[in-house]
Order: C-alpha cells, then structure tokens, then sequence
C-alpha cells in the first residue's frame, strides 16, 4: 500500500481511505475557517522557530554586527532613541499601558507605564529601568517574531530572538491561532493589576470605544464619546460601574506619572486607533499566508500519493483559500468598523507623521490620509497593501484576495459587508491604488473607477 504524507504525518493506507481522509483534513467549518493547531506552525510548511526570519529587525542586528549600525546608550533611556531611529519608528507614535499585562509586569503601574511604539512592520516595548526592551516585527513568511535587546552599555549591543515564552500569548485564538499581535482592554486596579472578573475586550477596529484602552492611558479629544481608558478602579468599586469622566478628553497627563522618564507625556489616541487596526491586519494577513500554504502542502502529498496531476486542484483546497482571503478582504476595506459619532483629534504630531509616509497618488491623495470623523480613515482601504508581508502572500491567495477587491470596488459585489463603501469611496480606492500598487491592480481591467462614480 502507498506511503501517504500529509504535513509530518506517515502512514501506510487504501487509496480509498486516503480520500476519505483528505476529505476530513481539506475541509473547514461553513463560514468561516479554522485556526492553526497548537504548534502546527512549528512544522512544515512553516517551521516557525526553526525557520530563519527575514524582517527588519534581523536586518538590522547584521547590520549591528557588521558595524553599520551602531547604538548610542543614553543614561535616561538606554538604546530606547536609537533602536527607534534605527527602525525608523516615530517617537510621536508613544502609547502608554499601565495594567500588567506584560512579561515585564513586575515594572509596570499606573506611576510607570509601559511605553509602546510603533510603525507599518515594528513595534517597540519600553519600561521605566527594565532590563530589556521588547520587539516584535511582522515577517513575511513567519508572521509576527519576538525579540529582546538588553538595556546594558556594550559596544555591539544584541537583538535576541525569543520564542516559546511570547507564544504563550502570542500564539493564540486571539492571533488567529498563528504568531500574532494582541491588543487587549481590562479593568485594572490602583497598582495595575487586571481585574480579571469584570472580564476582558480584544480590541480591533470593529471594537466600539467604549470598550477600549481599559489599562491605557489615552490623551486626545473625542467628544461625547465614551471609552475605558485612563480609568483607575479604587476601593470597594464595582469597575463597570465606575464613574470615568475625568478620564474623558484628556490633553494631558500632568500628574499621573513622571513624565521625564518617557521621550514624551502623552498617549496618543490615533496612535492607538491605528495600531488597533494594524495589528489584526497583520494577524490575518499571516493567517492568509500560514493557511494557504499548508492547503497547498497537504494537496501536493495527497496528490502525489493519488497519483493525481501536480496542478489537479481539490475543491476544499480552494475552499480554504477563500475562506482565509474573504476575511482578510473584508478586514481590508473596514467592513463592520465601528462608526465614529464626533471628531476624533490627536495631541501629538502621530497623525501628520504617519500621513507623511505615503506613497501618493498624482492627485496628493493616499490610503493613509485620515477622516476622525465617521471613521479612522478617509479612503478605507488598508494602507498594508504595501507592506512586505501583503506582497510575500502566495500567489493563490494573494489573486483571490486581488479578485475580490476588483468586484468590490468595481461595485459588482453590493453584499451588506461592504454597503459602508460609497460609491466615491470605491472610485477613489480605485484610483489609488492604480496608480500606488500596479501589480495588486493588474487584473482590474474590468474595474472602471467611472462606473464606481
């Protein structure tokens, strides 16, 4: 009888069985499609730990080594200014998190927050006289890696990749099962302890504001919009109950803590609205990647094992697919975004910044301008299209992923997910992106930004 290898697994079975078995493991839940294993990224295709990541953080440590890259240790703040220079993050993108919520919790408290900071492929963890940084990159091929830099004076400081111990929460339902990025809600007490039993909010885009930044501190003006953050609970108080009004359309945090020990004092709100939305992009994006490829591993061993054709391609193969890529689609172009009912403004120049990073098209517009208004961004079409990671998405996902956001905005598909995209919504998208990224557009012949006028 043949030898059948799907993934690791090695059996000796009936082709008759086989089928029956490839039926099973090819299949997914209606609507929907499910998440990777406990650690079936640890092996092929993926091979998460084993595998060599290529990301901007690996790129710099050689540059490190080489001597190309040197970092300056300030005695306030360690490598922190340098590691952002190098990576090309925005001080002005500072978030600051005072629950313990982090494997440096013993650090962190309303008094010193942790400090996160950010761009399109990087974040940065710092903590007030902690002994480590901590980073995390989105790669290509590996989704989200982590990685720690000793806070010590050294001539060529080391960038050390970490695995088992981030996975333990960035591996989870939450990352859709793949190495992902977690931005979590809670109630938290006077020395920053989550209060687990009033209950936890995974925050994205969808997430009204008033479940989030529970644990944050927040500055910038929203109106009479309500949200968690900069909420304290003290006593006896029941948290849900919990009168936050001082907490509302704070411009400053004067008085909270020592401001000196941060590069700046503030907590910026559209920082944190974009990296809420960032964050789950890069989850799916990886989910869209991990998933394609183990469907296409696992129908290449059936169909070597069948004796099929190598290009014979199997239904459920391309159920898969189309799962994984209608939800990072709908993702994509904001579908189910939580709606905005006063302006949002910031209080840093995080906004200005981010905008600045383009690319533009011919007529100054960009996917990265912003709204505040009704919605995070004025033409709502993730600005992740560009990034390494969209672009390292295999070619089977990546042409329905393309294929999809053709009928979408060519106004062929008017299904209820994307009833929010106006008919100038989808013309401008359109036209951006023809010109700013070609090659997604490529297949758009049929997609007439007029007919979406």
């Amino acid at each position: 009888m043949p030898n059948r290898v799907v993934g690791i697994f090695k059996t000796r079975t009936s082709p008759v069985v086989l089928q029956f078995v490839a039926a099973v493991l090819l299949s997914i839940p209606a609507g929907g499609f499910s998440a990777f294993a406990a650690d079936d990224f640890e092996r092929e295709p993926v091979n998460y730990s084993a595998a060599k990541p290529q990301n901007v953080v690996s790129r710099l440590q050689k540059q490190i080594e080489s001597g190309r890259a040197r970092f300056e240790f300030d005695g306030r703040w360690g490598y922190l200014r340098s590691l952002l220079h190098a990576l090309n993050v925005p001080e002005s993108s500072q978030m600051l998190v005072f629950s313990k919520t982090s494997f440096q919790r013993q650090r962190i408290a309303p008094r010193t927050p942790r400090a996160l900071y950010f761009n399109d492929d990087v974040y940065v963890g710092y903590c007030c006289d902690g002994d480590v940084m901590e980073i995390s990159a989105a790669d290509p091929n590996l989704g989200a890696v982590f990685y720690t830099l000793d806070q010590e004076r050294i001539d060529k400081p080391r960038i050390a990749r970490q695995t088992d111990s981030c996975l333990q929460c960035h591996a989870s339902s939450q990352t859709q099962g793949v190495p992902g990025f977690v931005i979590r809600s809670v109630y938290s007490d006077a020395a920053g302890f989550p209060i687990l039993g009033s209950g936890t909010f995974h925050i994205d885009q969808t997430s009204p504001l008033k479940n989030r930044w529970g644990g944050w501190y927040v500055t910038g003006t929203h109106g009479k919009q309500k949200h968690l953050g900069n909420l304290i609970v003290t006593g006896k108080q029941t948290p849900e109950e919990t009168d936050n009004s001082a907490g509302m359309n704070v411009t400053s945090l004067a008085g909270r803590f020592n401001g000196t020990k941060y590069l700046a004092g503030s907590s910026d709100i559209v920082a944190l609205m974009v990296m809420e939305h960032q964050t789950t992009a890069h989850n799916l994006i990886t989910a869209a990647n991990f998933q394609t490829r183990l469907a296409l591993a696992q129908e290449a061993a059936l169909n070597r094992e069948l004796k099929q054709p190598t290009t014979y391609r199997w239904e459920s193969t391309t159920s898969r697919i189309k799962a994984v890529g209608e939800a990072l689609v709908k993702y994509l172009l904001f579908s189910e975004e939580a709606v905005l009912t006063e302006p949002i403004r910031g209080t840093t120049s995080f906004a200005s910044d981010f905008a600045a990073r383009g690319p533009r098209d011919k007529r100054g517009r960009s996917l990265r301008d912003f709204d505040l208004k009704r919605r995070l961004f004025k033409y709502p079409c993730s600005y992740l299209v560009y990034s390494p990671a969209f672009d390292a998405l295999p070619n089977a996902v990546k042409k329905y992923v393309s294929q999809r956001l053709g009928e979408i905005l060519s106004g062929a598909d008017t299904s209820p997910e994307f009833a929010r995209l106006t008919r100038a919504d989808r013309r401008a998208i359109v036209e951006i992106l023809k010109e700013t990224k070609p090659e997604l557009a490529a297949s758009w012949k049929h997609v007439n930004p007029v007919a979406a006028n």
